[in-house]
Parts: C-alpha cells; sequence; structure tokens
C-alpha cells in the first residue's frame, strides 16, 4: 500500500464571495496565503514526495507549505463547471430552480454544461493513482474540493447522492491508501494542520 495525502489549496477571493471556480486560474488572496503561512504538516509526512495542481491556487499552497517549487500533475485540477464557472449556487438554483435540482441528484454524474461530472475526474486521476502506487513513494498532492470529494466518493463507492458518511474539512490532510492498482481507500480523514486550534 501507497499513502496518499490530498490537501485544499487556501482561500481565494472567489471562495470568499462563492463564486464557482472550477477550472477557471484563480490565485490565493491575502486571507488564503496568511491562512496558508498557519498550516503546519505534521512530520509523519516529512519524507512524502510533493505534487500541486497546476491552476495558481493550489501550486502556491504547495509551494508556501512544501518550501519549494513542487512538481505538477495536470491531473489534479479542479472539476470542470463549464458555463457555471463564474456563478454563485445560489443563483444558478434561482435561475434553474427544479431543473437544477434534478441535476444535483445525479450524484456522480452530476455535471455543468460544458462542465465534467465527478465521475469524470475519477476516470481522469485513475492513471495517475495507478503510477503513485507503481512508484510506491508516499505522496502529498495539493489539489482542490471537488476532486478530493471525488476520489473520497472512489474510496468508499459513495455515490454522492446523499451526503458523505464523514465530511471532509478544510485545513486537513485527507489520507489514503492505494492498493498495487491504484484503487483507494480510506486511512485518516481530517487531519487537522492548523498551528492554532
Amino acid at each position: 500500500m501507497t499513502l496518499l495525502a490530498l490537501i485544499r489549496h487556501g482561500t481565494t477571493e472567489w471562495n470568499a464571495t462563492g463564486l464557482v471556480q472550477g477550472s477557471t486560474d484563480i490565485p490565493l488572496n491575502e486571507k488564503g496565503a496568511l491562512e496558508v503561512a498557519d498550516w503546519i504538516v505534521p512530520d509523519e509526512f516529512s519524507e512524502f514526495r510533493w505534487l500541486a495542481s497546476p491552476l495558481k491556487r493550489a501550486y502556491q499552497t504547495a509551494s508556501l507549505l512544501a518550501g519549494f517549487e513542487t512538481e505538477i500533475d495536470e491531473r489534479l485540477v479542479e472539476m470542470a463547471w463549464g458555463d457555471w464557472e463564474g456563478r454563485t449556487l445560489v443563483d444558478l438554483r434561482e435561475q434553474l430552480g427544479d431543473l437544477m435540482v434534478a441535476w444535483e441528484a445525479k450524484g456522480l454524474d452530476f455535471c455543468g454544461p460544458n462542465g465534467e461530472s465527478p465521475r469524470d475526474v475519477q476516470k481522469r486521476m485513475a492513471p495517475m493513482l495507478h503510477e503513485i502506487a507503481i512508484k510506491g513513494v508516499p505522496t502529498i498532492a495539493v489539489s482542490h474540493k471537488g476532486f478530493i470529494r471525488a476520489l473520497y466518493a472512489r474510496s468508499i463507492d459513495w455515490n454522492m447522492i446523499n451526503k458523505p458518511p464523514v465530511k471532509l474539512l478544510d485545513s486537513c490532510i485527507q489520507l489514503f491508501r492505494l492498493d498495487p492498482k491504484g484503487i483507494p481507500s480510506v486511512k485518516r480523514l481530517n487531519i487537522d494542520i492548523r498551528r492554532y486550534r
């Protein structure tokens, strides 16, 4: 088994204002940079290899945490929301009404126009997980909420229609095991990395 630790990036201006980011490349805001500066990765992860999504918010978070420019993997990018990026969920629900309710009820197959579904993200991540498992090197990957939830769903066979058994919290490490084929399972969730708790 190979360990894979996932961390969501710090806060951006779009996070603060409730806008859907998806694949739009928004950097950390001042609050996000300060937030990440107060995170401490526990010593048990000191020998882990680092990877990051190429989107600025994740790459900046990884570099601040690791103390060096980390390796990038395109497959770690956030789930694309297509035409809905830059909108708020509140706005979309008001505009689309029952149609949005029906879309959100699709769980793993929920997909905005010209976007990706969580199932698409799972397919995208699978070769990367297999490669990490083959290398056998424990790895930290700084990514995004949608990506991490899709991996969590795959690890526990969650269809994403109802609430997850455990809510994944921000400012935490989500730790998974990868079997030799790269199939994930949960090791530990919500490992708090805030300096001041």
